[in-house]
């Protein structure tokens, strides 16, 4: 984010930040929503074949297990990345 748009939010009235923080918490909540709806719906398309019990059983929870894990990691990686290149870009190039 551009270093003056920070600016001009901390200039906004206390009304219009309690507003923005709402905005803010709830597109958080619906990413957040988005990630376990995707991370449950391809974990179970990889990993559920059949429906002969009410519980997973041993190799589809283990694949369950390996595909939540493999999600998780990805997702910290994307979001580590993608930090590092906001940080890049808010450091002014001399």
């Amino acid at each position: 984010m551009d270093k003056s748009m920070i600016g001009d939010l901390d200039n906004l009235p206390e009304a219009d930040k309690q507003r923005m923080a709402a905005m803010i918490d709830q597109l958080q909540i619906r990413d957040s929503l988005r990630m376990y709806n995707s991370l449950v719906e391809r974990c179970f398309t990889d990993c559920i074949d059949t429906f002969r019990r009410k519980t997973l059983d041993k190799q589809e929870e283990t694949c369950v297990r390996r595909c939540a894990e493999k999600f998780l990691k990805h997702s910290m990686r994307v979001g580590l990345r993608f930090a590092e290149l906001n940080q890049g870009q808010a450091t002014p190039d001399n």
